[in-house]
Formats: C-alpha cells, structure tokens, sequence
C-alpha cells in the first residue's frame, strides 16, 4: 500500500473515533507538503470542521495527536490553519521504497477483460506532401497519449485517416503528368512522400504564374483565380476520379503507394505506429449513405437546391452543410462515415481526435450529428485541441515549400546531437556503432521532449537548439542522468554489491525527498490520463533527474562504508532508473544505457 492510501486510512480511521463521520478514504487525497513548511505529506481538515463544532487548528490537532498514537507511519505533525502537516517516520520510507521496487512496471495498471476500449486518431496526412513539423507535434502527442491511457488500464486502439482525395491530391497529380517525365521515386532517389510534395509545390508555382500573367491582362485576382486553366484541369481531373475514371483512378494509386512508402519510414523511425488505417476514399460513400438515412428519419433537412443540412440552432451553434447541392461530400459527411466503419470495427467506448485547434467547432458539430445518428459515444467524444508549433521565424506554408520537413528535421537532430555529445566528450569510450545508436536516441528524443514537455493546448515554438542540451529541462539532460544511473548500479554489481537488506534503514532527508518524489509516480500517470497530458510526464521525469542529481552530488553511493545505507542508496538509484525509463516510454522516448 502507497504511503498516500495509509495516511488517508489513518486519517479516516481518526474521523469516525473522534467525530463519529464515515469518511471514505478515496475521497482524502495527502498532498506533498510545501517546501516552506516541516512535513512529507499534508491533509486538509475543512470537511469536519462543521461536524466537530471546533475551530480548524483544533480538528488538525486533534487528528495529528490520534495519527501519532495509531499510526506507526507518523512521527510527528503541525498545524497551519487547516492544514495538517504530517511527518512520515524516516524508517517507514525504507519500506514505501521496498514496496514500489517490488512492482512490476511500477506506476501502470494493466487492463483487463472489463478495461474501456479508446480509440485514438493522429497523424491524419494528406498524400499530396510530406509530414512536417505539425504532423510531428499531432504524431508525438497521438502516440503519447495511447501509451499514458494504456499506462491507465484502458484499452487502446491507435487509429489513422489518410486523406487521400480531393482538389489538393489531384494538384500533385496534375504537375506529375505535366512536369514530372515519369519521375518515380527509383529513378529520383527520392523518398515518394518528398518526390510528391515537389509536385505540389510545382503546381502552385505554376499557378500563381498563371494568375499574375491574367490579373495582368486585365481580370481581377478573384476572377484570375476563377479562371486559371491549371486549376480548371486539376477540378476536370477530381471529376474524373469521383466517376471512376480508370487511368485517373490508375495514377492516384501509384502516387499514392509512393507517398505511404515514404510515411511508413518516418513512422518507423520516429517509433510510432497504427492499429488500423482508414483512407478518406473508403469513408466519404459511407459518410453520404449515413447522411440520407438520417434524412429520411428527419434528422436532417433538404433545401430548395438539393443540398443536405442539419440544425443544429437548438445546441447553440448554426446549420451545418452536409451534402452540396451536386450530392458531394464535405469533411463533416467524410469524418461521419469513418465513424461509422470504425464503430463497425470495434466496440468502441470512448474516441478521440487528435487535431490542432483550429478545428474546434468542426469537433463540436460532430459530436452532436454522431450523437444524434445514434452513435453512443458520439456525445462524449474527446477533441484533444491543441496548439499550433511555429518555428522561430513563424508559421510554414505547405503550398510554397517553406514547411521543416520530418524527415529533414530528424536528421537535422541527429546530427546536432552528434556534434554536440562530441563536443563535451560524452562519447569518448563508445564503439562507432554505440556513438551512431546512441545519437539516434538523443536526437529523436530531444525532439520529441520538446514537442511534449509543453501543455499541449498552448502554442509553441520549436527551437532545435535549445532542445538539445545536456543541462535544464530537456531530453537529452533527461538521458544522460539515466545512463549515469546505469553506470553506478554497473561498477556497484561489478565489485559485488548488493542492493536488498535495507529495510529499516533510516534515510535522510535527500534520500526521503527522492523517495516521496518516486512515491508520486503513480499519480501523476493517472492526472496525465484524466487529463490528456503527456507535459504532465514529461515535467514530472525532469523533477525526478533532477532530484535524483542532487542526491547524487550529495550523498556517496559506491564509497559508502555503512553496507545498508549504501544498500538503500542503491535501490533508490535503480528504481529511480527505472522509473524515468517507464516515464520515458510513456513520452514514446528511449533512454541509452550508456553515454
């Protein structure tokens, strides 16, 4: 049992003897004491204040006086108005590290048969360009989050929709067969992803070209636009894949299979993956169909023009455009009907879309059509909105190229933490193969460190260089403590060292302070599922290191002549090891063995 569940028994045990108040110990939560005041753990004693007929200072010192006398856990309290400030016997701390290292993956829950099922939507691309800086924040977040829910006892199914239709993709396709000489990604040596969104940015290059040579001669730039003959090939060509056309129908494929090549590498270098993918093109026919059979049950309403709307005026929001006037989809009919095949697909409890903030009221009108068209999980499903990421010089532009590629950035990364772990000689006793693994681990996790330690409904800004430094609150400074831990714990099992046998042990005060900060793992875990958060995990591993480097500047661990101090002061390394390990993993990020 936690130390946070024994002090909130003893103080409900203290209620019911001294006021006669059943009080569930759920419902009292210790919190750590501020460093201002003496104390390990602190309880509010509001809620019997009334009930006791005593003034806050009396009801705390009442339960402190009962704590002491029958709880051996508790040396000693103080009041502070009412706040009760309790004093964790320093020997019982030898025992709340003994039961956290006994623990399997210490601070998850596994699930069970009964466990709710979440599905998690990330990453979502468009196969007219590459993954860039944003869809990495969407894929770190996505994939975070299906780890720290999982981490939660839930069930877990990761999900992606590709959105390989529409005027953008038939763009790329245009200027391949204009420009491209039957470029392919062999005869390039490019990577599909990246060959493709060349191609797109070559269609809008011609484009512009083509407005400013006719806003030239005399049209407006709205009408220019309206009129441009690329533009009009490339809508003639989406008419042509919406009625089947084989030869269109043919080259969407090819560049398609390029481009998933190419996504399926940056996956699997950035470490992430899908359960089930759902493409765009399978969901907007099943999208319409679910439209019209809410229409004929009234749920919906046809205008003059033909086209499909709901109302929703009596939620608060406005009319929503679900099928034009031509019978063609919109995003909100698409995203319809992938619902509709993924509640097919699996018995789904809760769903949640991982998408910028931008589309915030986009997910508040589908929660309400998915709910009115009898999905149960329609009304409670989870946007998790977050911010946009800039980089210092601002925002990118797909269209013009001056996006930061994924794939770029992460060698760009790699590099940097290559450079920069052989400037401070942090290298210098690894193997060629140890240095190219070990910069492959702190590269990628500087970058995603970075990207998660933020709360993820903020904006934010990427700055590559600060991401990696050995020192503050970064990936890097996070791996450099694990693997120095590793190191200790390897010289102390190479002179035969033992790490049980100090139970009853007396820690002191650095030694209590880290294990406390290791006793709060398992909380944070459960704050950062209920409140979608991978910065709470992040920011929490960055407390623990440091905590953990001031111990170990403080305290000897292998020159420590007292054998059972030294034993504590072990087990306190390994698990604290252990522990960023698992946060870590939580984040999607590895940690070296050695550095």
């Amino acid at each position: 049992m936690s130390i946070d569940n024994i002090i909130a028994k003893g103080v409900a045990a203290a209620v019911k003897e001294l006021y006669g108040v059943d009080a569930d110990p759920s419902t009292i939560t210790p919190q750590t004491t501020k460093k201002e005041f003496e104390g390990n753990l602190t309880v509010m004693v509001f809620p019997w204040v009334k009930i006791a007929r005593k003034s806050p200072e009396a009801v705390g010192k009442e339960i402190g006086d009962w704590l002491v006398d029958n709880e051996p856990a508790v040396a000693a309290y103080n009041v502070i108005k009412g706040f009760l400030n309790i004093v964790i016997e320093p020997s019982f701390w030898a025992s709340v590290l003994a039961h956290i290292e006994e623990q399997k993956d210490y601070g998850t829950v596994a699930p069970d048969d009964n466990s709710p099922l979440v599905m998690v939507e990330y990453s979502s691309p468009n196969t007219n360009k590459p993954l860039h800086l944003g869809h990495v924040r969407n894929i770190l977040l996505g994939n975070s989050l299906c780890r720290i829910l999982a981490a939660c006892g839930n069930k877990v199914v990761r999900t992606n929709i590709v959105n390989d239709r529409g005027i953008h993709i038939c763009k790329s396709m245009l200027a391949w067969q204009k420009w491209g000489d039957g470029a392919t990604p062999e005869t390039t040596g490019k990577k599909g992803d990246h060959l493709i969104g060349d191609f797109y940015v070559l269609f809008d290059k011609h484009y512009k070209e083509e407005v400013r040579q006719l806003v030239a001669g005399g049209m407006s730039e709205e009408e220019a636009e309206a009129a441009s003959p690329l533009l009009q090939e490339a809508r003639a060509m989406l008419r042509a894949w919406e009625a089947g056309d084989p030869e269109v129908r043919k080259l969407w494929a090819m560049m398609n299979k390029w481009v998933y090549a190419g996504f399926d590498e940056t996956y699997e270098r950035m470490g992430v993956g899908f359960d089930k993918i759902y493409y765009e093109s399978d969901t907007y026919l099943e999208g319409k169909d679910k439209v019209l059979e809410g229409l004929e049950k009234g749920l919906m309403y046809r205008k003059e023009d033909g086209s499909v709307w709901a109302d929703l005026t009596a939620d608060g929001l406005d009319h929503k455009l679900l099928l034009r006037s031509d019978g063609t989809s919109v995003y909100m009919t698409q995203d319809i009907g992938t619902a509709k095949l993924r509640y097919q697909d699996y018995p789904i409890d809760k769903m949640i879309y991982v998408v910028g903030n931008e589309q915030n009221y986009h997910f508040q009108v589908l929660s309400l059509l998915l709910d009115r068209l009898g999905f149960k999980w329609g009304k409670d499903l989870v946007h998790f909105s977050y911010g946009m990421v800039n980089l210092p010089e601002g925002r990118m532009k797909s269209r013009e190229g001056t996006v930061v590629d994924a794939d770029d950035l992460i060698e760009e990364m790699v590099g940097t933490a290559r450079a920069v772990s052989e400037e401070l000689g942090k290298l210098d006793a690894c193997t060629a193969e140890e240095k190219k693994e070990i910069t492959e681990i702190v590269g990628l996790g500087a970058l995603k460190y970075f990207l998660l330690k933020v709360d993820p409904r903020k904006n934010m800004v990427f700055n590559p260089k600060e991401s990696i430094d050995f020192n503050g609150n970064t990936g890097p400074f996070i791996q450099y403590t694990y693997a120095r831990i590793r190191s200790v714990l390897r010289k102390a099992q190479e002179s035969g060292m033992t790490i049980g046998g100090y139970i009853g042990a007396k820690p002191g005060e650095r030694e209590v302070t880290l294990i406390q900060r290791l006793a709060d793992f398992p909380a944070v875990v459960n704050e950062a599922g209920r409140n979608y958060s991978p910065a709470l995990i992040a920011n929490y591993a960055y407390e623990l290191v440091k905590e953990y480097n001031q111990f170990y500047h403080d305290c000897s661990i292998l020159k420590e002549e007292d054998e059972t101090t030294r034993s504590l002061r072990l087990a306190l390394s390994k698990v604290t090891a252990d522990t960023v390990r698992t946060a870590m993993g939580l984040l999607g990020i590895n940690v070296p063995e050695r550095m």
